[in-house]
């Protein structure tokens, strides 16, 4: 599998867990948690937690800076803004260009 594509599907495995996405949404809140934080906020083992945050860490959403004896864990967005540009953006073009056209017709016809 060539690089580009095995970096999307760890994206993709990644973003596919409810448990994945609320750490997602904890560090999007307040970023630089520590694992004992993060832990606070969920209903799982720590264990669990530190499972889940490897799996984000390997599609690289999230990235860590050691403290002193803490370590912080940080959102990272730009995997996130890629599939947007990849995914999302193309296919509101079309979309939003009819609904610019649509408002221009309307208010010719009724200005």
């Amino acid at each position: 599998m060539s690089e580009p594509n095995r970096d999307a599907d760890l994206l993709f495995k990644a973003l596919a867990d409810p448990s994945r996405r609320k750490l997602l949404d904890l560090l999007h809140a307040h970023d630089g948690r520590t694992l004992n934080d993060l832990c606070e906020h969920l209903d799982m083992t720590r264990q669990a937690v530190t499972q889940h945050l490897d799996v984000l860490e390997a599609a690289n959403l999230v990235a860590t800076v050691r403290r002193g004896r803490e370590k912080l864990h940080f959102l990272n967005p730009v995997p996130l803004q890629e599939i947007y540009e990849r995914w999302i953006a193309k296919f509101e073009k079309p979309r939003l260009k009819a609904l610019n056209d649509l408002k221009r017709r309307l208010e010719k016809a009724h200005g």
